[in-house]
């Protein structure tokens, strides 16, 4: 993935309404009504979310019948948000040589 492509990821999550849709679909594919529920917000917005989502390739969708059903295109968005709701103090650190500590050096 390019950088190009990273930063259309990271600015499609910027929206709290975006992540929230993205958390969702952490179980599983879901149908547009299911995420118009659970995004608490009107069929249009939740529409519009969802395709700033699937152009920054975060999203896939297929369609049904008259239901299009959406699941997350790329499987590291999970452990990413597992790894943020963890304590800072439970997170890994870098631990590779090369690494700054925050020190200065004399």
């Amino acid at each position: 993935m390019t950088l190009k492509q990273r930063t259309a990821v990271f600015k499609a999550l910027g929206h709290p309404a975006r992540l929230r849709i993205v958390e969702a679909l952490d179980g599983g594919e879901r149908c547009v009504q299911d995420l118009v529920q659970i995004a608490g917000l009107g069929w249009s917005t939740v529409s519009r979310h969802l395709s700033v989502l699937k152009q920054a390739g975060v999203l896939d969708d297929e369609k049904r019948g008259q239901q299009v059903f959406y699941r997350v295109k790329l499987p590291c968005l999970s452990e990413l948000t597992r790894c943020l709701d963890r304590p800072s103090s439970r997170r890994s650190s870098c631990g590779t040589e090369g690494c700054s500590t925050g020190r200065r050096r004399d």
